[in-house]
């Protein structure tokens, strides 16, 4: 997903090539089993079911149910060291939702962690990091994690979902966590998360125990006030809810050509 580029349609009639030097780089192994890792990883993907429910009216009784898969086919090209894939018809329109709404972040950040609700609270922190504490139910916890009925006991939960995905978040990516709850009577109701980036390292008490990356033109922009040339305090002013820096930096650096090109038309 992260080849798609945002000035481009997803179509089906591309395959998209991963190798293995980028998925060895981006997790950072050199194993001989690669290729075979990468290879049955998009075997496990062409197999998995996505079941797409469509309410009459919005909420009828009797949805209609289509059962289809997120890539048709895949093409193993051992000699090149890489596959290719190709995604599914049905899904395309959600994917082209989700390249729209996604919140960006490096995929190296997660590359290393285990547990998927991890993956799944870093991408809710990366919406939320212009906030830096967000307090939520645990039901909405619950249906943002696809946890369904699991977990039942407050301490089963915070054991096997809380705990986990804070301390990979922690030791992994470039943000630290911290959480708290909070309760409704005498039950616990609902968790606090406080964060931050890992430079504030007075914020967090938490040391970054990752090499630190090298400097990238965004960086250097960023270190110096304006991100893709956008100064900050008008990226902060006119950013959407739960947008990012750098989506928001994108979508007012897009406007500012368009502008620039009526500009030119009427002159």
């Amino acid at each position: 997903m992260s080849q798609v580029r945002r000035d481009q349609p997803i179509t089906d009639e591309v395959m998209y090539s991963v190798s293995v030097s980028d998925y060895s780089s981006l997790v950072g192994t050199s194993s001989h089993s690669t290729y075979k890792e990468l290879a049955d990883a998009a075997l496990r993907l062409k197999r998995r079911e996505v079941w797409l429910r469509e309410y009459p009216n919005g909420n009828g009784k009797r949805p209609r149910t289509l059962v289809t898969g997120w890539v048709q086919s895949i093409a193993y090209i051992e000699s090149e060291g890489r596959i290719e894939l190709r995604f599914s018809k049905d899904m395309l329109p959600y994917l082209t939702q989700l390249t729209e709404q996604f919140t960006r972040y490096a995929l190296e950040d997660i590359a290393k962690m285990t547990s998927s609700h991890a993956i799944r609270l870093y991408e809710l922190l990366c919406q939320w990091r212009d906030t830096r504490q967000r307090e939520v139910s645990i039901e909405w916890i619950r249906e943002s994690f696809q946890l369904g009925d699991k977990y039942p006991a407050i301490k089963d939960f915070k054991r096997r979902v809380i705990e986990p995905a804070v301390e990979q978040i922690n030791e992994h990516s470039p943000i630290w966590v911290k959480w708290s709850q909070r309760k409704t009577g005498r039950r616990v109701s609902h968790f606090v998360f406080m964060f931050g980036e890992k430079t504030d390292k007075k914020a967090s008490g938490i040391t970054d125990k990752r090499r630190k990356p090298k400097r990238t033109a965004s960086a250097d922009q960023g270190s110096q006030g304006a991100l893709f040339g956008i100064p900050r305090h008008l990226i902060e002013q006119q950013a959407r809810p739960g947008e990012s820096y750098e989506d928001a930096a994108l979508r007012l650096l897009q406007k500012k050509k368009r502008d620039q090109a009526v500009e030119a038309e009427q002159a």
